[in-house]
């Protein structure tokens, strides 16, 4: 039985960036489950940074200033603590652990790998949000520009696993798959990027709001 006890907030933590990172971070603070949880720490890319693996990930594509720290600004907005420094370290692991202290956890564009001491920590699990397709678990389009690897295969469309993580990179078990959202002509990645971050973080509170749900019923049966 769970030990989570849902007369208080479910404390979460967002490692993100970008659109997918803003998006999950605003439904967390403004959508439905608002009322249930406390977003108690952000962690994002430092885009000047040489550890956020910038050459394979988004970052390697033009954007705009505004898209680097729009995580960050709505942290800010929100007085929520902030991180933009190394997560395998010391001095994190301090701050996770005694300050920030998830019940549960998700990454949503996040460019530094996360250690077994972090994704271990939270009762309720930490969770990642990629897109591939249904096409068995683990993905073929596992890896850090995966709409890059779609768009290469011709793929006219995509859907987002959420799904554990793990020491591997997106192996960890899989959670829940979302409905397909469709490519328009010439698409880009960062066109991707942008039309498919709303539907991934309504589909993680989606999810989220189901394991709410059941740490309630275990929380009664006992």
């Amino acid at each position: 039985m769970s030990s989570f006890q849902p007369q208080r907030k479910v404390r979460v933590a967002v490692f993100g960036s970008f659109y997918r990172g803003f998006h999950v971070l605003s439904e967390m603070l403004k959508g439905p489950l608002a009322r249930q949880v406390e977003v108690v720490g952000v962690a994002t890319d430092d885009v000047s940074s040489t550890f956020v693996s910038r050459e394979r990930r988004v970052w390697s594509y033009p954007h705009t200033k505004t898209e680097e720290v729009m995580v960050e600004q709505l942290a800010v907005a929100h007085h929520i603590p902030l991180y933009k420094g190394r997560v395998k370290t010391e001095e994190f692991y301090d701050i996770y652990e005694n300050e920030w202290c998830p019940d549960v956890c998700i990454s949503a564009t996040f460019g530094q790998r996360i250690s077994s001491r972090l994704f271990l920590y939270p009762e309720m699990g930490f969770y990642n949000l990629h897109p591939c397709i249904d096409d068995g678990w683990p993905s073929h389009y596992a890896g850090p520009n995966p709409f890059h690897a779609l768009l290469e295969n011709k793929s006219d469309h995509a859907v987002i696993a959420m799904h554990e993580v793990d020491d591997g990179f997106d192996t960890g078990r899989l959670i829940a798959i979302s409905e397909k959202i469709y490519f328009p002509p010439d698409a880009s990645v960062i066109d991707l990027h942008k039309s498919s971050s709303p539907l991934a973080a309504k589909f993680f509170a989606q999810e989220l709001g189901k394991l709410l749900a059941l740490c309630e019923i275990d929380y009664a049966m006992e």
